[in-house]
């Protein structure tokens, strides 16, 4: 129709733990249209919580976001990233720990790709963090949504949320990183 606006959908892929701690941060930015919790980086098709927590099926807790690109760019989701997370922590995040629960960026074109390794060697050269960074930039693979429970955690079990976030460490580390809270 004339004078409508074109939107620009595009979708974000992340890894940073516990898949409920990368939803809040995410899910309160204009342009944000969802964040949905899930499984990828594997190789079991249709993974499941359970399966995923024993470390054998490679997938990866993570956060896939829709976003709309004429309101909030890629260089802003990725520094919102970076600041929810330990990067330099190969074994995981806080107090999960697993392949399950590291880090990972995943690109779903070229010019994430760009903009992720560029966003990962801006952070590299701010020498903020005392051990090398270690977060993963890999192409996009297929992702498997999580079980309702885990959708919008924070939302529907807002107590729980709070005491898990405190309890594991992340947020005693992000305000001493960064001077910020979820």
């Amino acid at each position: 129709m004339p004078g409508q606006q074109k939107t620009t959908f595009r979708r974000a892929t992340f890894a940073g733990g516990c898949f409920w701690c990368m939803v809040h941060p995410f899910d309160q930015q204009p342009g944000v249209l969802a964040v949905i919790s899930g499984y990828t980086g594997g190789s079991v098709p249709n993974p499941t919580y359970a399966a995923v927590c024993t470390g054998t099926t490679g997938h990866l807790e993570a956060i896939q976001i829709a976003y709309d690109a004429d309101v909030i760019g890629y260089p802003e989701l990725l520094a919102t990233f970076w600041r929810q997370i330990d990067p330099t922590d190969s074994e995981g995040q806080f107090a999960d720990r697993g392949q399950s629960y590291q880090t990972a960026i995943f690109y779903h074109d070229a010019e994430q790709q760009r903009m992720a390794e560029a966003s990962k060697a801006e952070l590299e050269a701010t020498n903020q963090f005392s051990r090398p960074i270690v977060t993963k930039i890999l192409a996009a693979g297929h992702f498997y949504p999580a079980e309702e429970y885990h959708q919008a955690f924070y939302l529907k079990n807002p107590h729980h949320y709070r005491r898990y976030r405190a309890g594991s460490g992340r947020d005693l580390f992000l305000a001493a990183h960064w001077g910020e809270k979820d």
